[in-house]
């Protein structure tokens, strides 16, 4: 399987960083780089419930989507992203709450 590099978008970046800063939010921090490290070697990872996005489109319209950074919890983080802009990159568009 393919090792994929992720690029984070400028939001993204800012809510990890948010995240990582927030001592009441270490556990969710911890959880999302986790699954951004399971993100870059295998996207088919069980735990990351990968799945099509369908309300949200990229911005050149491509497909988004829905990764687990958080399962069964209240309000459990996700992770939006999407393929490209080249090959073997990720880009990350969001990492929030469950919608």
């Amino acid at each position: 399987m393919p090792e994929f590099h992720i690029e984070l978008s400028e939001i993204a970046r800012n809510q990890i960083t948010k995240l990582v800063g927030d001592p009441s939010k270490k556990a969710v921090a911890k959880a999302v780089i986790k699954s951004l490290g399971l993100m870059r070697t295998n996207i088919k990872h069980p735990s990351l419930n990968t799945h099509k996005f369908d309300e949200m489109t990229g911005p050149n319209g491509e497909i988004v989507f829905e990764s687990y950074a958080q399962n069964k919890t209240p309000c459990a983080y996700r992770v939006f992203w999407f393929y490209g802009p080249g090959k073997s990159i990720i880009t990350v568009l969001a990492v929030t709450p469950h919608p």
